[in-house]
């Protein structure tokens, strides 16, 4: 009976010490909706892609520089689309998780987490605006894969460390994504989309339930 209490009383520190050096509160369900939403982001942007294309194929079509720069705007509207929908989503359940673990959202953990998240984040996206500068765009879904990859192993120290898994898989899946230039929806599709069903779902399963 001793030992029992004695068993019971270690598991609590533990469990003390890591809510007081990392934010535990992140949803699992959030991943799986995150995905969900890269998915249908990348499949709408597929049909604008292919909108242009078929444009492009008919020789009667004048492709003007303004058809080129609504396609892109297009593709950067569905991406913020996606973007902000997964955030709010994210923010909305980790707030209603955080609530029923009496945890506080914003503290000095969740703060170190965001700052490592976003250096990491930030830089990708204004590598990714040179690249555009340079007409090096079949580069900007591989990079946006790597930065992402980077800024979940950099912020995984500072909560659950199984999203460090998932940002090495990306960083890997982006990389790989270097090779294949012109199948970047693919990959952003793969790591943004599947991946993040597929993380959600084991957080899910063993954390939130």
């Amino acid at each position: 009976m001793e030992t029992n209490n004695y068993l019971k009383d270690i598991s609590d520190i533990k469990n003390m010490m890591s809510r007081s050096s990392r934010f535990i509160s992140l949803s699992g369900l959030s991943g799986i909706l995150a995905g969900i939403y890269a998915l249908i982001g990348a499949v709408t942007a597929y049909f604008q892609i292919q909108k242009f294309e078929d444009l492009s194929y008919t020789e009667t079509q004048y492709i003007s520089d303004d058809t080129y720069t609504t396609l892109f705007f297009n593709l950067m509207g569905i991406a913020l689309l996606v973007l902000f929908a997964a955030v709010v989503t994210g923010l909305v359940l980790t707030l209603r998780k955080a609530k029923i673990q009496n945890e506080k959202i914003w503290n000095p953990i969740s703060k170190r987490l965001l700052a490592n998240f976003a250096i990491m984040l930030i830089a990708g996206g204004l590598f990714c605006i040179v690249l555009i500068q340079y007409n090096i765009a079949g580069l900007v879904a591989p990079a946006t894969l790597l930065f992402y990859g980077l800024a979940l192993v950099n912020a995984s120290k500072f909560t659950i460390g199984d999203i460090k898994y998932l940002g090495i898989v990306n960083i890997i899946i982006g990389l790989i994504a270097t090779q294949f230039i012109g199948y970047g929806l693919y990959f952003w599709a793969l790591g943004f989309g599947v991946l993040h069903i597929i993380y959600g779902a084991i957080l899910y399963n063993k954390y939130d339930r």
